[in-house]
């Protein structure tokens, strides 16, 4: 059968009513072959003279044959003489050569009816990406003297006004105008539960408002947005060939000239050696051989097998920039990760409020984000997302101090918040124990007294310690952690996931050494997971680079070779499974189309299988091989 490349024209089977006319030649040439079979056992004296059976059949052979003919001259007029449709024709004009005429018809009958399955089975895999990713609507209601205005999406404008109703897809990246609203993301991401969006947050194309009619100012024209990026990157994705299917079209290129070479051999050489020789037994011999030999099986379910790889991972949202990476994946040893935004959140936030004698919680979170608000810092931004605090005026005189923090006034009262150093600069005492913890630290005095300090961390990802669980489980047998923040704090992250090895401290460069040090192992196969920003140069050391996308940041696709659209980290231990699963359906399918052919080519060559023995050994292996590689949708 023919490749994806070069599907034949019997038609798309895309189960619309005209897709039928496709199937219209093989149900003729199926009636005309039962018919002549049938005349074959019950009247065969209705065959006066030969041309009419020959006629017969050859009107049955047509319908499917020609376009096979046709193609098998196109590809010799190509240089590509030893094709499948070579094989084909070759062997059914030698079974009408020697009178087999029904055989003849029934190997290019089902020749064609595997086409047909085939296209079936790679147009289905086709649409169901193309239906996952490509759900950008066509037009977008542009907000014109306040009215929504139907525009088509193409022709919006960056800096435009659009409205979303509840039920509507996004058709164009932007920031949400609204308060904040719900986002199903399931499109992007595989998630089913709703994003929520504050104002200002970029909102993408391909999601869908769920719970009011929201505003957002678009960011970037319609061809530019993150979900045509995505689609892009999974429909070129199946170019990018696995090494399995490079060996096989290579296999292909070498093993069907042999072939042909073996069945002129099973023709001549028993005349030298064979005594009665009978040419037309020895000719249906090495036809029947031509048959099982045609490596349709192997050339359409493995990059079959492949696509299905990549669109069961997008449907995840575990996108992939090609089927190799599906076999890098199933060979991972070692995984070495980033710490912050991929086994944690990313985000600051508060995580204890420790007050000292004579201050409540409330009055120190009070004043604490009275001060915050005069600043941009992330730690500052944690704070003031902190839901409690009792209320205080505004502060005023507030005084950044460079590396330790900001003094001001609050209630008539002088206030220093920052690290423990601005209170040694202002001669404030403070508890030891405040410099004993590892932990981000925003201290506190009020009025010259010490009042107690907050403590602001990343959290661990809800599903990160299931994933190291996965891995391990997987037979990754070397998982490391790599951070820029403090080795206490790296190390405790560590302690509660389950990792063993754990760096913190480190400098961009250290992690590329690190990297470096993963990989002098040469049996080590080695994946790296960051979040495809700022750990570019270790994603490019890796044999594998896996990128968190953040709902698919520039960064992140352009780096990785496999990004995570949902930032789960658990989407690592399932891209695993998936490309492992592919490898296992690949395989399967290989030994099969080689074990029957093989046993099929024996039982030929020696005289006890016929043409229709040969037929189920090719056509009959790969629709089995195909249905099978169906499997990984």
């Amino acid at each position: 059968m023919s490749s994806g490349q070069d599907h034949n024209n019997y038609a798309k089977a895309t189960g619309t009513p005209s897709a039928w006319r496709g199937y219209l030649p093989a149900i003729a040439s199926f009636m005309l072959l039962i018919g002549g079979i049938a005349i074959d056992q019950l009247a065969p004296q209705f065959w006066q003279q030969l041309w009419w059976r020959l006629a017969w059949y050859l009107a049955a052979y047509l319908p499917v044959g020609l376009p096979v003919l046709i193609k098998a001259i196109k590809a010799i007029a190509k240089g590509d003489v030893f094709s499948e449709f070579f094989l084909m024709s070759l062997a059914t004009i030698g079974a009408f050569f020697i009178q087999e005429y029904p055989e003849g018809v029934a190997v290019m009958l089902f020749y064609a009816v595997g086409e047909l399955f085939q296209d079936a089975a790679m147009d289905r895999a086709k649409r169901n990406i193309q239906a996952l990713l490509d759900v950008r609507p066509d037009t977008a209601n542009v907000m014109r003297d306040g009215v929504p205005v139907e525009t088509p999406a193409a022709e919006v404008k960056v800096g435009d006004t659009i409205r979303i109703r509840v039920g509507d897809r996004v058709p164009l990246d932007g920031k949400l105008l609204s308060d904040q609203a719900s986002f199903d993301t399931a499109a992007l991401t595989g998630e089913s539960v709703p994003r929520t969006i504050v104002k200002e947050a970029p909102v993408l194309a391909g999601m869908i408002a769920t719970d009011k009619v929201v505003d957002m100012e678009v960011t970037k024209p319609f061809g530019d947005s993150s979900l045509a990026r995505i689609l892009d990157l999974v429909q070129n994705a199946a170019k990018s060939k696995s090494p399995t299917e490079l060996f096989i079209r290579k296999f292909a290129r070498i093993y069907t000239p042999i072939v042909v070479a073996l069945a002129v051999g099973i023709v001549l050489v028993p005349m030298l050696i064979v005594e009665p020789y009978v040419f037309n037994t020895w000719l249906y011999r090495a036809l029947i051989f031509l048959v099982i030999s045609c490596p349709c099986a192997l050339v359409i379910s493995i990059p079959l097998g492949y696509f299905g790889g990549i669109g069961a991972a997008s449907r995840k949202g575990i996108l992939l920039k090609g089927g190799n990476y599906l076999d890098v994946l199933t060979k991972v040893n070692t995984i070495v990760m980033d710490k912050t935004g991929t086994l944690t959140e990313g985000v600051f936030a508060v995580q204890e409020v420790k007050p000292a004698a004579g201050f409540t919680e409330g009055r120190l979170l009070g004043v604490v984000k009275a001060m915050e608000t005069h600043s941009t810092h992330p730690i500052a931004q944690a704070v003031l997302k902190h839901p409690q605090g009792d209320a205080v005026s505004e502060a005023t005189n507030v005084e950044e101090i460079s590396a330790h923090g900001m003094r001001g006034t609050v209630d008539v009262t002088e206030v220093l918040v920052g690290n423990a150093r601005l209170l040694k600069k202002f001669n404030v005492s403070y508890p030891a124990e405040v410099d004993a913890v590892e932990d981000t630290i925003v201290v506190c005095a009020i009025g010259g007294a010490y009042a107690g300090y907050l403590t602001v961390a990343d959290k661990i990802k809800a599903d990160a310690k299931e994933t190291i669980s996965l891995l391990k489980a997987q037979g990754i047998r070397d998982i490391v952690m790599l951070s820029g923040d403090k080795t206490g704090i790296t190390q405790r992250v560590a302690a509660a996931l389950g990792i063993n090895k754990a760096f913190g401290d480190l400098l961009p460069e250290d992690k590329v050494t690190r990297m470096q040090e993963a990989k002098k192992d040469p049996t080590a196969v080695v994946a790296f997971v960051g979040d495809g920003i700022n750990d570019a140069p270790v994603l490019a050391l890796s044999d594998v680079g896996i990128a968190m996308g953040g709902l698919g940041s520039d960064a992140a696709i352009e780096t990785a070779d496999v990004v995570l659209q949902n930032d789960k980290p658990s989407s690592i231990a399932e891209a695993i499974r998936i490309g492992k699963a592919t490898k296992r359906v690949v395989t399967q399918n290989i030994i099969l189309a080689f074990g029957v052919k093989a046993i099929v080519l024996i039982l030929g060559a020696g005289g006890l299988a016929t043409l229709w023995e040969a037929v189920f050994a090719d056509v009959g292996v790969a629709l089995l091989a195909i249905l099978n590689a169906s499997r990984m949708r």
